[in-house]
């Protein structure tokens, strides 16, 4: 069965999902970079290097799940790109070069719509300007039956837990404490929402949490 999930998202101890001030130079914000390093030595992060080397054990296996099955992707206007407000022309294209990583169709949330941008490998991105409900409805009829993944930013995942149309979550909780940033547990409440702790597992890296309902 077709679930919503949210997988592979990095936190630091103290709960933000990116650092302040998101930039060209900082595209998760400052020291944002840190809550990842769980993710960047796996075989599935080296593999979208275009690279064949990378671990194995228990972060490559999260980190192969958390892009496995899934066929569409939604995405805040912020994971796209740094730029704000309207668009000022069509020469921005995300931050992953020509070949983005998720090979299916990828909507983006903006209150500015444009036309759909097609890339290789497989992505064409949608920008959805008529909210969190309506991108859903898109990105499950694109998914052919697979699951879809809601990828971030912060404000995105919090939007569709707070909605209750999110069936399961793998926080990976990074030993990491950023100060400040986008905190991602402020105002929800997780057993209300019908979670449980499903799966716990530590690495030197990360702490793996599943939450599912």
């Amino acid at each position: 069965m077709s679930k919503v999930r949210v997988a592979g998202f990095s936190l630091s101890i103290d709960g933000f999902g990116a650092g302040p001030e998101q930039s060209m130079q900082d595209p998760l914000g400052k020291r944002g970079a840190e809550m990842f390093q769980w993710f960047f030595h796996t075989r599935t992060f080296r593999a979208m290097q275009g690279k064949d080397d990378g671990s194995q054990g228990i972060d490559e296996d999260y980190a192969a799940r958390g892009m496995a099955n899934f066929g569409a992707f939604i995405l805040g206007r912020n994971m796209f790109g740094p730029i704000r407000g309207d668009w000022p022309d069509e020469s921005w294209k995300g931050w992953w070069g020509p070949n983005p990583p998720y090979h299916a169709p990828t909507f983006i949330l903006t209150h500015y719509p444009r036309d759909p941008l097609v890339m290789e490998g497989g992505t064409t991105f949608h920008f959805i300007p008529g909210g969190i409900e309506d991108a859903l409805e898109k990105a499950k009829a694109a998914a052919g039956g697979k699951d879809v993944k809601v990828g971030g930013g912060v404000s995105t995942v919090r939007q569709y837990l707070q909605a209750g149309l999110i069936d399961e979550v793998h926080f990976a909780i990074s030993p990491v404490v950023l100060g400040k940033g986008e905190a991602m547990f402020t105002g929800i409440d997780l057993p209300a929402l019908g979670f449980r702790v499903a799966e716990h597992v530590a690495t030197e890296h990360a702490t793996h949490i599943v939450l599912a309902k």
